[in-house]
């Protein structure tokens, strides 16, 4: 008991975040996997996971797979991954979650894109410091996203734009 009393705070290690919510490698690659490629179809190499089967769910299926991928770019914030390897990670939970809204061609979109295992790949790459810059693919994927968004939001207004010149002319 006296021995407690004497400790040197300068022997303490220094306290650190709470690591409950760190998760591993290994954990988010099996977290990958259970959504994206836990199964195969008998006779082929086609492989899938639970978010084509909760994406089956009308309504809600997307959303609550969408949610649960967001737990790679947790790690990812958690490990100060740079900003546009995260978003390039929300743009691929983004295009699986809207495109799995669409019924039934959606979830075959789901076993196609497969967005959690290609997050976890981007983490694994960015937080190995396998590369330092991204690629000319990345900035790639990025632009094209934004003009996407662009077009897709500019798109109803010129919709809008001529079909009142066509109705006044």
């Amino acid at each position: 008991m006296a021995q407690s009393q004497n400790i040197d705070p300068e022997i303490l290690p220094p306290l650190r975040r709470s690591s409950r919510f760190n998760v591993s490698d290994e954990q988010l690659d099996q977290f990958a996997s259970l959504l994206d490629d836990v199964f195969r179809l008998p006779g082929t190499r086609i492989r899938f996971g639970l978010d084509p089967l909760i994406g089956l769910i009308p309504g809600l299926g997307d959303l609550i797979t969408g949610a649960m991928s967001f737990l790679i770019i947790y790690a990812a914030w958690q490990r100060g991954l740079p900003r546009v390897t995260m978003t390039r990670m929300l743009a691929n939970i983004a295009i699986d979650t809207l495109a799995g809204t669409i019924p039934i061609v959606g979830d075959a979109f789901d076993v196609i894109w497969k967005s959690n295992r290609m997050n976890y790949n981007l983490l694994i790459r960015s937080s190995q410091g396998i590369k330092k810059s991204h690629t000319l693919q990345d900035w790639l994927f990025l632009i094209l996203l934004g003009l996407g968004m662009v077009t897709l939001i500019s798109l109803p207004i010129v919709v809008i734009v001529l079909i009142i010149h066509w109705w006044r002319a």
